[in-house]
């Protein structure tokens, strides 16, 4: 289970995470988007509470980002854990502990790559268990 913070700082938003990021946080992540102001430019989003992510999860962060783009936001994700930051590097091919995958993160094209390996892995059922071995 996930909850997110909403709080708007001028024509920022930053929205904190705290829980389990995973099938369940779409409909949670959504809510915290539909709450950003009109005005707002830039969408920070913290994940030093989020301490494990599956396949799923990572798809919704990643809808999350694309929805924030098409509304005009410029995003950030910070506070990447341990756990979530290595399923992303699994996924996305990158062997090795402390991959620059949270930098990277930030690259459109690195997302895309993400969002394609991340459906794969989700279609495939790839336990996310296995992931964070």
């Amino acid at each position: 289970m996930i909850t997110t913070d909403v709080r708007n700082c001028g024509s920022s938003i930053l929205i904190s995470a705290e829980g389990r990021l995973d099938e369940h946080a779409g409909v949670v992540l959504q809510q915290a988007l539909d709450d950003v102001a009109v005005d707002a430019r830039d969408l920070m989003v913290d994940l030093h509470g989020v301490v494990t992510m599956d396949a799923s999860g990572l798809l919704h962060l990643l809808d999350l980002h694309r929805r924030a783009e098409c509304l005009g936001l410029r995003v950030l994700a910070v506070g990447w854990q341990p756990q979530p930051q290595q399923l992303m590097a699994q996924v996305a091919g990158i062997p090795g502990r402390g991959s620059s995958t949270g930098e990277r993160y930030a690259v459109a094209g690195f997302r895309r790559l993400i969002e394609q390996r991340a459906r794969r892995a989700q279609d495939a059922n790839f336990p996310a268990d296995s992931l964070s071995a």
